[in-house]
């Protein structure tokens, strides 16, 4: 009889038990695979942060407006490449719930400050001869079944147009991708020229913006040269990377790294007092096959190595399982449908998850196995 015998004759001894065990790993692996998709797209643009890019804002908040002529400002700093505004537009697409980010913004600025957006080159001339012309993410181009060349209308909750009613309407002229799964492929751009001249309010003044530097490794001096120059002003001005920027986003929902954390560390902890026990309650009904063991001629390494095996190969299946069915299940794509801009399985994850495959079946088994180990073959056979 094999090692691998010997442990799966220890699997057949109560089958239900074991299954019951084994799907509370594989439910527990599925929610860590979500959670970690979860956390991956409020994360998003965290990861892909250009170290090279600012974000300038008001210094009390983002949602108070600049002046439009701070750009000129910032670019004769030192060390600053180019600078390009972006508002928060807020409109609505038919229906509240259609959200989306739309900006607008310079577009040959915005494509050469954000090369992660991939946008075709005959869409891009189309975009810069048309003035009613917009850009949208390849993923919600596909939620709404948009067509180039469509008009889109979007009613204004923040900046009425000029023209009666609340509607702008826009031409579709491209969709972009994104150079990587992280890249937000959700936004609806806008050109900021026809915007400027068809709002009824907040005339010559922008939301924020967004800063290369030619030396990632001096944006602290660089930001503290743009607040410097700004500090008097009615507007004084808060500068910081793009990766602090995007991660004080989508903190402003809560810290999601913690709660996804604590949340995985309480169904890990449950799922490890589960199969601990488990595998202890097994121990304990073959006491006298464990002294068999070691009667004729297991080590007392042997015997824990056994235990421990049975213990990995449990949570080896199972947690596989379990991150084989929450892959594909996150690969379906966003449950919710409409609230997380991107939404997949992180490569990173899946170490991580090994890691704790691994974690649960070792520590889950050490103290069943050390058990087992310090059995004195007399006593085990006595209490069979």
């Amino acid at each position: 009889m094999t090692r691998l015998s010997l442990v799966a004759a220890g699997f057949k001894r109560h089958r239900l038990r074991l299954v019951l065990t084994g799907l509370s790993i594989v439910v527990a692996f599925v929610l860590f695979s979500y959670l970690v998709a979860i956390r991956k797209a409020f994360e998003m643009g965290v990861s892909i942060a250009g170290a090279d890019r600012l974000v300038v804002r008001h210094s009390v908040s983002i949602i108070q407006s600049l002046p439009a002529s701070y750009e000129a400002e910032i670019e004769r700093i030192p060390g600053v490449v180019d600078a390009t505004p972006l508002s928060w537009f807020g409109g609505i697409y038919k229906d509240p719930k259609n959200f989306m980010p739309q900006f607008p913004v310079k577009p040959e600025e915005y494509l050469a400050m954000f090369p992660e957006f991939r946008l075709p080159p005959e869409q891009k001339a189309a975009w810069l001869a048309t003035r009613t012309g917009v850009i949208v993410g390849r993923s919600i181009a596909d939620k709404y079944h948009w067509k180039l060349g469509q008009r889109i209308p979007i009613q204004a909750t923040i900046y009425a147009p000029r023209t009666a009613g609340h509607d702008w309407r826009f031409d579709l002229v491209g969709i972009y991708d994104g150079a990587k799964k992280e890249t937000d492929t959700t936004q609806f751009l806008f050109r900021q020229d026809y915007f400027e001249e068809n709002k009824e309010i907040g005339k010559g003044r922008i939301g924020w913006f967004a800063v290369r530097i030619a030396d990632p490794k001096k944006a602290p001096q660089v930001a503290k040269a743009i607040d410097e120059l700004f500090v008097n002003s009615p507007a004084a001005t808060k500068a910081e990377g793009e990766g602090a920027f995007a991660q004080a986003f989508a903190n402003q929902v809560g810290n999601i790294g913690a709660i996804v954390t604590a949340i995985l560390t309480s169904v890990f902890f449950t799922i490890l007092l589960v199969v601990g026990n488990t595998i202890a309650q097994s121990v304990r009904e073959r006491t006298q096959e464990l002294g068999v063991l070691k009667a004729i001629g297991f080590t007392d390494g042997e015997v824990l190595a056994h235990v421990l095996g049975e213990s990995l190969a449990l949570a080896g299946l199972a947690g596989g399982a379990g991150l084989g069915l929450g892959y594909f299940l996150v690969s379906l794509g966003d449950p919710t449908k409409r609230f997380l801009p991107i939404f997949f399985f992180p490569r990173e994850a899946l170490g991580v998850g090994i890691a704790l495959v691994i974690g649960l079946g070792l520590v889950a088994g050490a103290v069943p196995a050390l058990s087992a180990m310090r059995l004195r073959t007399v006593d085990a056979l006595r209490r069979g």
